[in-house]
Order: C-alpha cells, then structure tokens, then sequence
C-alpha cells in the first residue's frame, strides 16, 4: 500500500524550534573550540592521552557568542515558522493532523484482473445493477491503465426506486475494494457542517465527519455513500444563512477544487480528490443542477421477478431454509406481483425472515 500527500500544509519541524537550535550550535561551538585547542597545543599522541579528561564545556562559550548563537537560533526559527502553514492550530488540532503527517494510505488494485473480480463478484450478488456495476468496472480499469495511483472512479450517483439494494450495493463494493466506508444518511445530517465542519472560531466549531474520518482512518481513498441525498433539503439559521449540504459536496466532487479543498475548522488545505462518491436518490429531479452536474447519473430501474426470485434462492442458502420454506417465499412474492403490487428488497428480506422464524420455532405436543 503507498502513501498520497494529505495534508498540504508544512508540519512544524521539532528540529527547528528554537531551543533544540541553540543546543545543537553551542554543541558544534563547544567541539570547534576543543579541536582548536588540541591542534594548538598538542601533538597528536599527547591529545589521545588526555582528550578524555579536558574538554570544554557550553559554559565556557563566551557571553558575547552565547548571544549571537540565540539570535540566530530565533531568526532561524522565525523563518521556519513563516513556511509551516499549521501555526495556527492547537496542540490538539496538531495532534488530530499528526497520523497523515507522513502522508496518508491509498488502497489500489493490484491489476486489472483485480477490477474484473470485483466486478464479477458485484454482478453475481446484485445483477439488477449491473449498470452501476459495469460504469465502476470500467471506471477502474480505465484508472489502472493510466497509471493514476490508487483504486478510484468518478462520483456516481445511483438514481432508482427505493428498496433495490443501493446502498448495500455501495457497502460491497467498498468490502472488495479494501477500503473503508462512510456512510451518511441525508434525511438525517442534512446540513453542510455535519459533513465538511462549522468554521474556525464559532462557540460550537468542530471538524466535518469526513475529515474526521480520513485522519482517523489514515486513508486518502475511502467509500463515502450518501443515502437519498435529494432529502437533504436547505437548513437555513436564524440570521438566513442555508447550510446546504449539495452545496458542501460541490467543490468536494470536482477534480481541481478537491485536490486542494480548504477545511473550514483548521484552515488549510487537505488533497481529497481520491474519495470515492457514492450517492443514491429515489428522483434524482429534485437536485440541483449544479451537483447533477458533477455526477455520473445512473438510472436504475425496479427488480424483475426473476431478480427477486435469484435474491430469494441465495439468501435462503445463507439462511439455511428448507426447500419447502424458499419455495413458500418465492410463490408468495411471484403471486404478489401478478397481483400489481411494487415488491422491494425490504419486502422481500421481512418474507424471509418471517419463514426463518416459522422454521426454527419449536414444535408444540
């Protein structure tokens, strides 16, 4: 696995700070002038006899030196201070940073027969999105081919009835890519700080979840889902500002503004154009336009019998159901959609859990 830049901002060197400077030149004088003395006075053989019992120590340094050698120490450290970009930050924010100070990890694919088997294994488990499954496929491939470090493609977004296994599609993906996965609720946290932070100096400011995400899990590519984002609606405070978050996620999703996003708490900036999107919408109309936009809109369609039929056959496997029981479930659900009725995966799954219970009750005598 190797490592991406993150964090755009110069670290404080420790090597730097004044203190450590003013050691390290009264150290280098101290040696200078014991050299000086030895070369002077003695021969060789008569240094190695003695060198171990005369030294000068940093107290010998005259007073005058002693003062130069601090000014140059803090004109050093001054300058130093100038480059770092994090001088701003408390030791806390220091430390929040410190994990991706050498960088932050990035999964890749070990080739392209790697994004062929996760393809494969996306299209045996959910072959009713096959659509989305073929655009990453592709995605992926195409990103291996040019050279472009890390398992990437671009954001997504996936648009469909409710209940056809979206975001348990995304879950898989991110399981067999190796990376880990964020998952947001947009119905829920709806509002732009939930996701990139409130700003620096506010009573109540905090970093967003997905930077808290990266630092914590020191990775630069990860999976983050966005559930039914068209629900996200428009917080709006009390003074009139909104704190939408399709607006947050647009210069998130775009290439050139995310490879040098600014965090809003910590105030500098952080690379994050190698997270994969994610998102899911039930009527992808209700988004604005600017964020479709920067999205590859993928329009998926309801679950065929046959589909629902291939889900039930696999999950009873896992389940461990009889042949009688799978058989039940299935006719039952075939019967309902005869009868006009939207059958869904939640439908479907409380089906089966509903016989998995009748199968493993006791008999009464």
């Amino acid at each position: 696995m190797s490592k991406m830049r993150f964090v755009l901002s110069e670290f404080p060197d420790p090597k730097l700070e004044e203190a450590a400077i003013i050691r390290r030149l009264m150290a280098f004088q101290t040696c200078l002038q014991n050299k000086r003395l030895f070369s002077a006075q003695m021969s060789k053989s008569a240094e190695n006899n003695i060198r171990s019992d005369w030294t000068l120590t940093n107290n010998d340094i005259p007073k005058a030196l002693e003062i130069r050698i601090r000014r140059w120490a803090k004109k050093i450290h001054r300058n130093h201070m100038k480059r770092v970009g994090l001088t701003h930050l408390s030791p806390d924010d220091l430390q929040m940073l410190k994990p991706c100070r050498d960088g932050a990890d990035i999964f890749e694919l070990r080739n392209l027969h790697h994004a062929d088997e996760i393809a494969a294994a996306l299209h045996a488990e959910y072959p009713w999105l096959s659509d989305a499954t073929t655009y990453v496929w592709q995605s992926l491939r195409q990103n291996c081919r040019n050279g472009r470090p890390g398992a990437h493609f671009a954001p997504v977004l996936l648009d469909g009835p409710p209940g056809i296994g979206k975001s348990a599609w995304a879950r898989s993906l991110a399981q067999l890519l190796g990376a880990p996965e964020m998952i947001i609720d947009a119905t829920v946290e709806n509002a732009s700080f939930s996701l990139v932070g409130s700003q620096r100096g506010w009573s109540n400011s905090m970093p967003g979840r997905l930077l808290s995400f990266m630092l914590r899990s020191s990775v630069a590519n990860p999976l983050v889902v966005i559930d039914e984002i068209e629900k996200s609606g428009v917080p709006t405070s009390a003074k009139g500002r909104t704190f939408s978050l399709p607006d947050a996620l647009l210069p998130l999703l775009e290439g050139m503004t995310a490879r040098s996003w600014t965090c809003p708490y910590f105030q500098c900036g952080f690379d994050m154009s190698s997270i994969n999107w994610v998102l899911t919408s039930n009527n992808h109309r209700d988004l604005p336009e600017p964020l479709l936009s920067r999205l590859h809109v993928i329009k998926l369609k309801t679950l065929s019998r046959d589909h629902l039929r291939q889900f039930i056959t696999r999950e009873a496997v896992k389940r461990k159901l009889s042949s009688e029981s799978t058989e039940n479930v299935a006719t039952t659900i075939d019967q309902a959609c005869r009868d006009g009725y939207q059958i869904d995966l939640r439908t479907v799954i409380r089906a089966l859990e509903l016989a998995e219970n009748q199968q493993s009750r006791s008999t009464l005598h």
